[in-house]
């Protein structure tokens, strides 16, 4: 896997397009700017890892549109050091994104073989989340909270108490809600049984798997 010059250009054109969508937080663009999202693409789908689109990886899932994570991680508002949530490892690729803005990212993958084939690869590449494993995404990880931001990448169709319960006092929740297309909501805890709402317009989104076991 080489990350060359042409793709280094290929991301700072990237980079551009999300600027003229409205990304902001020049960190999140920096972190775009920086990870070689084609090494997280099967090698056929190479000259597609640049373009702002969603696109299939293993097991029924997608790699997220870069917009779609470069906004998520823009409404996380990640400080270096902050415990964050990942629900959906997928590919890795808004892993990655969250260790660049300096997040200790403890992530769930409910999908066997995508959480195999991750947990290998992100440190292969230099990425180590400091938990990820196999799990049911609607449980979280109570053993781990409080979380400062919790991340879900899978559209819910509902938002799950345990996740609003696991938020620190000041976190955010960024969670698409819905069934066939999702509203991105935010969530912010003002105290113990304190939430306030803000909702963000449509995507789309794989759906988030409900432990059926």
């Amino acid at each position: 896997m080489k990350d060359t010059f042409k793709h280094q250009g290929m991301r700072q054109q990237l980079v551009e397009t999300l600027i003229n969508k409205g990304i902001k937080d020049k960190a999140v663009l920096k972190a775009i700017g920086k990870i070689p999202r084609h090494f997280f693409m099967d090698s056929s789908f190479i000259d597609h890892a640049y373009q702002d689109k969603a696109f299939p990886i293993a097991a029924d899932q997608t790699i997220s549109q870069p917009y779609t994570v470069a906004f998520q991680s823009e409404l996380l508002q990640v400080k270096a050091g902050d415990k964050v949530l990942e629900i959906g490892t997928g590919s890795g690729y808004q892993t990655a994104v969250l260790l660049e803005l300096g997040a200790k990212v403890f992530s769930i993958e409910r999908q066997q073989e995508l959480f195999k084939k991750t947990s290998k690869f992100l440190p292969k590449i230099g990425y180590r989340a400091k938990s990820l494993i196999f799990g049911d995404g609607y449980k979280g990880m109570p053993d781990e909270a409080p979380f400062q931001g919790i991340i879900v990448t899978a559209g819910a169709p509902f938002v799950p108490n345990p996740l609003l319960s696991q938020l620190a006092i000041g976190g955010r929740l960024v969670i698409p809600v819905g069934d066939d297309v999702q509203v991105m909501t935010m969530f912010i805890r003002k105290g113990p049984k304190e939430f306030e709402k803000h909702e963000f317009g449509d995507f789309r989104f794989v759906p988030m798997l409900e432990d059926k076991n």
